[in-house]
């Protein structure tokens, strides 16, 4: 049996504003003995929480264990900026390209039914808003490249939207930054750490998590054994669920590249503010390009999310100072956004890690005998994590699901280039478009 020992384990801080709005909660407790199980999930993000319901739900008699090394709600699946996202956009208008929208519109929509069917059933406080979101665009070069191709393709798929320009927009939002937007009403918008939270605290009976569970060591032979801090766990077959932590499994070396997204969100806003800044009482807008613009929420309970400044990471690592400088651009982008509001303050700054792959395309699928994996969503993570869950728990159980042949029609990562050669160049990309795109910053 083949013995691969874990040499780098998440590290989260506790900064996530996300959960710091949510009241306090006590945590699963660790693994502290040795188990056996007939099936192992390692990592209690929305891929891994979701994989176990539906293994339950497809295997009522079977053993279930997931495997979370920190909280849950405190990784990448509680600090992203809360849209479930059903509509494609950046994408063009060929035959192949809208098969390929309308795939992502199936399986982005079973998604979201599926996360609604748990909130609702359980009672799950994470502020779930179907309002819609805008795609927003700051000059006309973003308007010609991006949203009129995007109105393109929503003609073409019959998909309701709103194009909004000018004073349209502004009366809609409260300010006057971006100059063009669509409207699309299909997006969920809510607090993705109490998604995560809610999901994990109603499993069914014969799934167990443990938190606070790093895996220290995978063995694999006739099934898989995995070495934690409190004990060991084997398990006839695993399912992945790590993201770019997948390469420390043995698994896409040199095809996952980790990239810190970094956010704020603001105190309340008083009810003079509210009424000075007007607009709708709440909504979210994403940019229309996603590494130089800035995505932006004006939550229910009255605070403004700004997520701006994207950056390579390979480290995984975020510290005190560098939080500090992003919540002094936060608060300088928020500033020139609402010149009447100077007096509101960044009161939560943080930084999630995104796995992205070189041709946007998921790990998805059986990796090793015994061994499944969900991972790297590209930064859509409450959709694609999803959805990417549910089905390879249906894959590995045989399954005829047809939602399964979109998956695997989106491909498998590709190669990047070796490192150093790829910190340089990622670097080097993310300055180019940041240049070349500055007018959408």
């Amino acid at each position: 049996m083949s013995i691969r020992k874990i040499a780098r384990l998440p590290e989260n801080d506790k900064t996530n504003g996300w959960s710091r709005l949510l009241t306090p909660r006590t945590p699963k407790p660790s693994l502290l003995k040795d188990i056996q199980a007939d099936w192992v999930i390692v990592g209690g993000g929305l891929a891994g929480l979701a994989a176990a319901r539906r293994l339950a739900e497809n295997r009522p008699g079977d053993s279930i264990v997931v495997l979370e090394a920190d909280q849950v709600g405190e990784g990448a699946q509680g600090r992203n900026s809360g849209f479930a996202i059903d509509s494609p956009h950046n994408v063009g208008s060929s035959m192949g390209e809208l098969d390929a929208a309308r795939s992502h519109l199936r399986l982005a929509r079973t998604a979201i039914a599926y996360l609604k069917t748990q909130v609702d059933r359980y009672g799950i406080e994470c502020d779930w808003s179907p309002i819609g979101k805008f795609h927003a665009a700051v000059s006309q070069e973003g308007v010609e490249k991006t949203l009129k191709p995007t109105r393109q393709v929503l003609d073409s798929l019959q998909e309701p939207y709103e194009w909004l320009d000018g004073k349209a927009l502004h009366d809609k939002l409260g300010f006057t930054h971006f100059r063009t937007g669509i409207y699309t009403p299909g997006t969920v918008l809510l607090n993705p750490a109490g998604l995560s939270r809610g999901l994990a605290d109603n499993m069914p009976p014969n799934v167990t998590v443990y938190e606070k569970t790093p895996v220290l060591s995978l063995q694999q032979g006739d099934g898989v054994m995995l070495e934690t801090p409190g004990g060991k766990v084997r398990a006839g077959k695993m399912i992945l669920a790590v993201n770019v932590f997948a390469e420390q499994f043995g698994f896409y070396s040199g095809k996952l590249m980790p990239m810190a997204a970094h956010a704020s969100l603001t105190r309340c806003l008083t009810e003079s503010e509210q009424r000075e800044l007007g607009g709708l009482p709440s909504w979210g807008l994403t940019p229309a390009n996603a590494f130089v613009g800035i995505t932006m929420r004006r939550t229910n309970d009255q605070r403004i999310l700004i997520r701006q400044h994207m950056t390579y990471s390979p480290n995984l690592r975020s510290d005190d100072e560098s939080r500090r400088r992003v919540r002094i651009e936060h608060k300088t982008l928020f500033d020139e956004r609402f010149p009447n509001l100077k007096n509101v303050e960044m009161e939560h700054t943080w930084t999630g890690f995104i796995c992205l792959s070189r041709n946007g395309s998921p790990g998805f699928g059986q990796v090793a005998p015994h061994v499944y994996s969900a991972v790297c969503q590209n930064g859509v993570g409450l959709t694609k994590g999803t959805i990417s869950g549910l089905l390879v728990a249906d894959l590995a159980c045989g399954v005829d699901n047809p939602l399964i042949a979109d998956m695997q029609a989106l491909g498998q990562p590709d190669a990047l280039p070796p490192r150093p050669f790829l910190d340089v160049g990622v670097r080097a990309r993310l300055g180019w478009e940041l240049w070349r795109h500055r007018a959408e910053a």
